[in-house]
Formats: structure tokens, C-alpha cells, sequence
């Protein structure tokens, strides 16, 4: 059963998450943070949530907004969806006590060549003032599967800054990824997919292991960036995006690798084990401390 162009636009109710120190230190937790910012909840300054955790926001209304009978496809192509590349981008921090708000729409469906490509655009608000936190725009790859009607596109993503040329030496940070990680991420984060903890789908979906979800080697990118080149303070982050390109199975070494940045953007890629792209065409986006 194909895509249906013709769902373009479709948005989903809003779901609203009242923030607890819970939430916020599980996600931290599960990317094996220590760092007090997320951690130490007693401390004068309270806690920050990581960057990352809008995407355990955003893992609900992906599934509304996949389930609709709308969008066409069976079960079994729906769950062919690879996450392509995640463009997240950070108006003010996470705290303990926020209510936030987010919705999914869909802003582009078009045919690529393994299948069909489904762009989704993400805002998280305030539920009390309606002001944005994070929006995110997150591509999938349904592989395979046909689109029914035109190519339509609503909206773009976002051009990205261009980073200046740095003539620093190439960093390299090796990044261990315990074989529990993907366990620990799924419950810590709230984001389930079986092929992420289950071998024996995994191996059902053609996939030689259970692999890393994308979104958690994105955020472990984006912790050691944040140590790194913005002074241990997540606030500074604005925005952080890379494509998904490799598979990462639990048990292995990956490799971040960046250059000192030269203002406020910093390029990156991360290697699997094997040499291959992880993530490709990382680009971080620093910023004054906010708080």
C-alpha cells in the first residue's frame, strides 16, 4: 500500500507534558551523563534537561502522526521507517516545572530512490505562554514503499549556517557504547522500537544485531560538543543537526570527530566501529548562556 501524498499537512492533537526532576534526570541517565548541570537537582541552580530530551517529546506524536489511516501504508511498511536525519533547533532551555506542548506536522513527502521520503516538522511551546522551546524537523526514509499522487512540499528545513574553515587539528573522541546502552536509552528516554532491544526482530527486519537508536548516538554527539567546545553549559547549545547514515551496534567503539570551532558553529561527523558515517553532516550551533 503506497503513501499518500495527499496526507500532507496533517497535524496531530497536542500532547502536553507537565517536565519533572524524573523525566529530566532519566534522559541524562541514560546517555550516561554525570555532569551536575543534569544531575544534581539539590544544587542552588537546579537542573537543565540535555538538548536531546525534545526528542522524547516528540517520540509520541511520531507515532500518532505514523498511525494515521491517512497516510496509507500496512503495518509492515510503516515499520520499514528509518530515521534519516534529525535538525533540532533550541529557543531556551528545558526546566523542571515547565508544561510543554508539542505538535507534529507533515511538511514534505516525495519519492527518493530506495522509497519515499516523509518530512516532519515538530513544535515544542509553553503550554502556559505559548512560547517556542524546540523545533525540530526529523526525516524518515520508508524504504521500498510507493507514493501515491505528486511530490509535495509545504516547508523546507531551515538553511544551516556555514562553518568556517578551521585550521586546528582533526579531534577525535572515542565513544564506548556498552551492549545494555540501547535498553537503557529505550527506557530512559521512552523511545521504543524493537529493533533497538530485541534481536530476534531485529534479525527478522534484516538487520545484523540490534543497533543503537539514532537519536541516542546524536545525543551522545551532542554531550561531548557541549563538554568540549561550549564550556560544559548546555544552554549554549541552539541548534543541532546530522544525518543518519550508519548503523551502530551496541558493544562497540564509535568515534566522534570535530575541529575546535572558529564562532559559534562547529562541524562533526561520528564513525561506527567500521569506519562508516554514523552520522554525517553534523552541524552544532553555539550561543550565549541562558538561565
Amino acid at each position: 500500500m503506497p503513501i499518500r501524498s495527499a496526507a500532507l499537512g496533517n497535524q496531530t492533537p497536542p500532547q502536553v507534558v507537565d517536565i519533572t526532576p524524573r523525566r529530566l534526570l532519566s534522559y541524562a541517565a541514560g546517555l550516561g551523563e554525570s555532569h551536575p548541570h543534569y544531575l544534581d537537582d539539590a544544587a542552588t541552580t537546579g537542573i537543565v534537561g540535555h538538548p536531546a530530551f525534545c526528542v522524547a517529546l516528540e517520540w509520541p506524536v511520531t507515532l500518532m502522526l505514523r498511525d494515521e489511516e491517512s497516510l496509507g501504508m500496512s503495518w509492515e511498511e510503516r515499520i520499514r521507517g528509518v530515521h534519516a536525519a534529525q535538525d533540532s533547533i533550541f529557543h531556551r532551555p528545558i526546566y523542571p516545572g515547565d508544561r510543554l506542548r508539542t505538535v507534529a506536522s507533515l511538511v514534505q513527502i516525495r519519492r527518493i530512490r530506495p522509497g519515499a521520503l516523509v518530512l516532519t516538522k515538530f513544535e515544542t511551546v509553553d503550554d502556559r505562554t505559548d512560547a517556542p522551546v524546540a523545533t525540530s524537523y526529523a526525516s524518515s526514509i520508508y524504504r521500498g514503499v510507493e507514493v501515491e499522487g505528486e511530490d509535495m512540499c509545504i516547508e523546507e528545513t531551515p538553511g544551516l549556517p556555514v562553518a568556517a574553515q578551521s585550521a586546528a587539528d582533526l579531534t577525535q573522541v572515542p565513544i564506548p557504547i556498552a551492549r545494555e546502552a540501547p535498553h537503557v536509552y529505550t527506557e530512559c528516554a521512552r523511545i521504543w522500537n524493537p529493533i533497538h532491544t530485541e534481536r530476534q526482530v531485529a534479525l527478522q527486519a534484516g538487520l545484523p544485531d540490534i543497533i543503537l537508536h539514532g537519536t541516542a548516538t546524536w545525543a551522545l554527539a551532542a554531550s561531548h560538543l557541549i563538554q568540549r567546545c561550549a564550556q560544559a553549559d548546555p544552554t549554549r547549545l541552539r541548534r543541532f543537526t546530522g544525518r543518519f547514515t550508519a548503523m551502530v551496534i551496541p558493544g562497540s567503539t564509535i568515534t566522534l570527530e570535530y575541529r575546535e570551532p572558529q564562532g559559534d558553529t562547529v562541524s562533526y561527523s561520528v564513525c561506527n566501529a567500521e569506519g562508516e558515517p554514523a552520522i554525517s553532516q553534523g552541524i552544532a550551533v553555539l550561543g550565549e548562556p541562558q538561565g
